[in-house]
C-alpha cells in the first residue's frame, strides 16, 4: 500500500532536507542514534519475534532489532523515511489505514511496537485507530510494547539533553485546550539545525488505561522505571 502522507495540523518543521507533514525531518534523524529504545525492547521478547514496527521512520529502532535477529515488518507514511530501511518487509502507509483489507490483513504478530509517543496523539480518533491497529495485529499470546510521554513532559520546560551529536531542546510547551499542548523542540548539530512544532496529548494513567481497554488491550507491567515504556496484552474472552 502507498499513500500520501497527510497534512498534521498544528505540526510544521524547518531545516535542511525533506520534512514529513508531522514535521519530522528525515536528515535528522538520519544523525540521531536510536537510544536506549532497541535495548528496552530486545528486554521484553523472546529472540526471533515478529514485531510489527509502527512509525518506524528511517529505521533508527528498526536496524538494531533486525541485527538482533527479529522478524520486522516496519510501516511509515513517509516515504522519504522509508528508503532508508534495510533488512526489514517494508510498507508505506497511515497506521490507521492498516485495516482488515490491507496488506497485513490476517497477520498477527508476536509484538507490535507503538513508538515515538504516537499514543499521545492529540486526536483522539486518531489514537483509538492506532490501538486498533495494535490490536488487530497482535497474537493473542503476544504483546503491544508502548512509548508514553514522561510525567514531567509538560512541566519540565525548556530543557536539554544529549543524544550522540546532537544538542536537543524542548523550548515550550504551551496549552493549546484541554490536557493539550504545542510543543517546540530544536535539535542542534554542529553544522546544521532543525526545529519540530507538533500538537500532543497529555494521558494519566486513568486516560492511559481507558484508551487501551477501548482498544481491547490491558497494561501488563512497565518496561522502564521513567514509565514510558510499557506493555499491553490483548483482551481475549
Amino acid at each position: 500500500m502507498t499513500s500520501s502522507p497527510r497534512v498534521r495540523p498544528g505540526h510544521s518543521g524547518t531545516g535542511p532536507g525533506p520534512i514529513t507533514p508531522d514535521g519530522c525531518a528525515v536528515e535528522m534523524y538520519l544523525r540521531m542514534p536510536p537510544g536506549n529504545e532497541p535495548e528496552v525492547i530486545r528486554g521484553a521478547l523472546p529472540p526471533g519475534a515478529s514485531v510489527l514496527e509502527l512509525g518506524c521512520g528511517v529505521g533508527r529502532v528498526t536496524h538494531p532489532l533486525v541485527a538482533h535477529g527479529f522478524r520486522v515488518t516496519a510501516v511509515d507514511e513517509s516515504p522519504e523515511m522509508l528508503a532508508h530501511v534495510r533488512g526489514a518487509r517494508t510498507i508505506c502507509s497511515p497506521i490507521e489505514e492498516l485495516t482488515g483489507h490491507g496488506p497485513t490483513a490476517g497477520e498477527r504478530f508476536d509484538c507490535v511496537l507503538l513508538g515515538s509517543f504516537l499514543v499521545n496523539t492529540a486526536e483522539p480518533a486518531t489514537r483509538r485507530a492506532l490501538l486498533e491497529v495494535c490490536r488487530r495485529h497482535v497474537a493473542d499470546d503476544g504483546c503491544v510494547l508502548i512509548q508514553r510521554e514522561g510525567e514531567n513532559w509538560y512541566r519540565d520546560v525548556p530543557r536539554e539533553s544529549r543524544l550522540g551529536d546532537a544538542l536537543v531542546r524542548v523550548v515550550s510547551a504551551e496549552p493549546a485546550g484541554p490536557e493539550l499542548y504545542s510543543v517546540h523542540v530544536e535539535y542542534v548539530f554542529p553544522d546544521a539545525v532543525w526545529t519540530q512544532t507538533f500538537r500532543t496529548r497529555r494521558l494519566d494513567d486513568a486516560a492511559f488505561e481507558a484508551a487501551l481497554a477501548e482498544a481491547g488491550l490491558a497494561p501488563a507491567g512497565r518496561l522502564t522505571e521513567d514509565r514510558i515504556w510499557v506493555r499491553a496484552r490483548p483482551v481475549t474472552a
